[in-house]
């Protein structure tokens, strides 16, 4: 009775030896690399998992979406101006077999293949280019990051440039650019405003020369807009032509009298009284 215990300790102890590196749970988004003796044996999971002990091993592999960042990239443009790009990549496994066996680390190898790929990209850009086509290169950098990590069983699922980072005398130099370009915009918007208006006072002038009672009618409209609320002074000008009656016959065609002529010199007259005795 005394060798029971013992008997069930060696057996538990055996189970536990035996039982317990055969079996294995993996998660829904888990994958298991099954080696045996070293050799590639298959992919199995999610769920329980059983491996013969101390022959097969098994390697986790993660098939979630790995949400990387890129570290800040000092590069130059196309057209030789000095950057600082950062941008994320968001990539997954889809291949848990060639993603152990193909490389080493496929997160470091996506992580340092990305900075390259970011580098090279942005120095066959122009900075035109960078600022307003930023879809264009994130395409173009998720293509060629999709092609380069295909071999791993690594799918590059999307790439975006997340900062452009310009020298504090480029940026000043764009704010200057953007600046004469509104005042180029205000200046052609008011040019165009006063061709419409000129237009249209050439049809207004028109409109009044056949019809002259409107100029009457314009006139009086003007006088009322003068003579606001708080305005206690009205100025009515009063035409010309109303006071033609009034003035004397004798006047310029203007109808202002004429000046008197001045009388000549003393020498002149003097000189007439000589040659009228002379005669005599």
């Amino acid at each position: 009775m005394e060798t029971l215990p013992w008997t069930l300790i060696g057996i538990l102890a055996f189970l536990v030896l035996i039982v317990g590196p055969m079996l294995r749970i993996t998660q829904e988004y888990e994958r298991a690399v099954v080696f045996r003796l070293g050799r590639l044996v298959s992919v199995r999971g999610p769920g329980l998992i059983i491996l013969i002990p101390y022959i097969e091993r098994m390697v986790r592999v993660d098939l979630r979406v790995v949400t990387m960042d890129v570290p800040k990239q000092d590069t130059m443009t196309k057209d030789n101006v000095p950057v600082a790009v950062d941008a994320v990549v968001y990539f997954q496994v889809v291949d848990p077999a060639m993603a152990i066996t193909k490389v080493e680390s496929y997160v470091r190898a996506t992580a340092l293949i990305s900075q390259t790929n970011l580098r090279s990209t942005i120095g066959q850009s122009e900075l035109d280019e960078l600022l307003a086509k930023r879809d264009d290169i994130n395409d173009r950098l998720q293509k060629q990051l999709d092609l380069q990590t295909e071999p791993w069983g690594v799918k590059v699922n999307m790439v975006e440039v997340r900062d452009v980072v310009l020298p504090e005398a480029m940026r000043r130099a764009m704010a200057r650019q953007a600046e004469v370009e509104r005042e180029r915009r205000a200046k052609i918007i008011n040019a165009e405003g006063e061709f419409q208006a000129a237009a249209k006072l050439l049809q207004a002038a028109d409109t009044m020369a056949q019809n002259p009672i409107t100029i009457q009618l314009r006139y009086l409209q003007t006088v009322s807009e003068v003579a606001t609320e708080n305005n206690s002074t009205t100025l009515f000008p009063l035409p010309i032509d109303l006071l033609k009656p009034f003035l004397p016959a004798s006047g310029s065609e203007s109808g202002y009298p004429k000046r008197p002529m001045p009388p000549p010199p003393p020498d002149t007259l003097t000189g007439l009284e000589d040659l009228g005795t002379t005669e005599t």
